[in-house]
């Protein structure tokens, strides 16, 4: 996903995805799904971008056994679900970087 101040950088496209029913890996040629369906749903105010095969389509073309993640962080020193912060709070939230210390945690 890119931020606001990397939109000048284009991501960098998978050339294939993984069954969401089966595992089964899903070729992308160009825009285009060789032997599968992208299935877009909506959730609050995400999508969520789930891909099938076309054998896993044929079967049951809906989303059936999907939960979504529930968020915890710390705010205002509480752990609080993601969720249920203001707009300006989950802003921030999407815009955090992280960072990796050498040396620490015995790495």
């Amino acid at each position: 996903m890119a931020h606001a101040n990397n939109a000048s950088k284009q991501a960098k496209k998978p050339n294939s995805y993984i069954c969401h029913d089966c595992g089964r890996q899903v070729k992308i040629k160009g825009d285009r799904i060789m032997g599968g369906k992208m299935l877009v749903y909506q959730s609050d105010s995400d999508k969520i971008l789930v891909v099938k095969c076309d054998t896993c389509y044929q079967k049951n073309p809906s989303l059936t056994d999907f939960k979504e993640c529930e968020v915890y962080s710390r705010i205002v020193g509480y752990l609080r679900p993601q969720k249920q912060w203001n707009p300006g709070k989950q802003q921030e939230f999407r815009e955090r970087k992280t960072f990796k210390v050498a040396g620490c945690c015995g790495r």
